[in-house]
């Protein structure tokens, strides 16, 4: 089982906290600190696996990260995990960022911290991996982008009503637009 998935860049600021698995918050800071000592500490050249120790509940936990350019991508799991398939997890989660975000950066990752999340629950959900296809993956997170441009566009609704109104009885008069948005309940209780 996954017990946590942490990006955090270059210098340790995290990026993406996201834990399966209930910890007090100042666990999870000294949980933060502790991770980015240890993987910024080893060479590129070593193994991406890293024995949790007593950092995440004892010797049964691994830490597999991955690191790309200014951010280190960290799964916590337990011995029921296969390094090599979180590591494959790692490499879908960057692969669909990039697809979303067009060459993800930390950028991204800061000002579209809901999509990131959003993304990482279409994958891992209660610390299981449930989804590894990208094209399905791709495909939910457009269905999801296409439900919030809808209810975006829900906020042009009264002006689209009126100009629907008015092109059936043109020779109506119809309250102004800005008029009904000073309308209160108050105004009607005095009708």
């Amino acid at each position: 089982m996954i017990k946590a998935c942490l990006i955090f860049n270059n210098h340790g600021k995290p990026r993406l906290t996201k834990f399966f698995t209930y910890f007090p918050e100042e666990e999870q800071q000294q949980i933060i600190r502790e991770t980015f000592l240890l993987l910024s500490k080893r060479e590129d050249s070593v193994c991406n696996f890293l024995e949790g120790g007593k950092l995440i509940g004892g010797s049964d936990f691994r830490l597999v990260y991955r690191h790309y350019a200014t951010l280190y991508f960290v799964f916590c799991v337990d011995s029921s995990e296969s390094e090599l398939g979180i590591l494959d997890l790692i490499q879908v989660f960057v692969e669909t960022l990039d697809r979303c975000f067009e060459n993800v950066c930390e950028l991204d990752l800061i000002f579209h911290m809901d999509k990131v999340h959003y993304i990482l629950q279409e994958i891992v959900m209660g610390g299981m991996v449930v989804e590894t296809n990208q094209t399905e993956i791709l495909t939910h997170i457009e269905a999801q982008q296409r439900i919030e441009k809808q209810e975006a566009g829900m906020g042009g609704a009264p002006a689209r009503a009126l100009s629907a109104a008015k092109s059936i009885a043109p020779n109506v008069n119809l309250p102004k637009l800005s008029d009904l948005q000073n309308l209160s309940l108050s105004t009607f209780k005095k009708m």
